[in-house]
């Protein structure tokens, strides 16, 4: 046999899980169910502000208006039933984040100075909690085959668990935030950083 079969996992490890899908960010304009995305607000040539919540549209006028939330008061307002305040940003200021779709996403190569536009917020590649310098209170996307579960924070930095494994604990976004409003320690989960990726 002169000719053998290419191998399909000969640019990834066997025990490597695909990477999640990428988040991608769109702008809100157009959108009609906005309650409860995350979003970005800010201007072009500015910034923007991220860990933001939205909530339904309004109309004023002739201008559309996005309330935005902070993310730990939209999880506070949901938990608890209460009335949290929400600034109206103009709709064309606001950026919804999307999950996108598994196109194959060329890394940069090697660590470094990456230049961006301005014109727009910039997408992130889904980074392995391996090559993370820090990864405690970063969103994580924990990934079991072709489950990808988000909405995740990571409560510790890497560390040895008893099983040899390198792990990172991780908490649901709701329990990471009670943490901070109520003192109450999150439920967490032991992961071994293979299974783990930040968003």
């Amino acid at each position: 046999m002169s000719n053998p079969l290419p191998d399909p996992f000969a640019d990834q490890p066997d025990w490597a899980p695909r990477p999640p899908r990428p988040v991608e960010i769109v702008p809100a304009a157009g959108r009609v169910d906005l309650r409860g995305r995350r979003v970005l607000v800010g201007l072009p040539g500015l910034g923007w502000r991220g860990d933001l919540r939205a909530d339904e549209q309004v109309v004023q006028g002739s201008r559309t208006y996005v309330p935005v939330i902070p993310e730990h008061e939209w999880y506070r307002a949901e938990a608890e039933q209460v009335e949290v305040f929400a600034p109206l940003v103009p709709v064309d200021r606001v950026w919804v984040e999307t999950v996108g779709g598994r196109e194959p996403a060329a890394r940069p190569a090697g660590s470094g100075l990456r230049l961006v536009s301005l014109d727009a917020p910039t997408r992130r590649p889904p980074t392995p909690v391996v090559e993370a310098d820090s990864v405690a209170g970063r969103r994580v996307v924990h990934v079991t085959g072709a489950t990808e579960q988000r909405d995740l924070r990571a409560v510790t930095e890497t560390y040895a668990g008893a099983d040899g494994d390198i792990c990172v604990r991780v908490a649901p976004e709701l329990e990471w935030y009670r943490w901070a409003w109520r003192g109450q320690a999150p439920i967490t989960l032991e992961v071994p950083v293979h299974l783990l990726w930040l968003e």
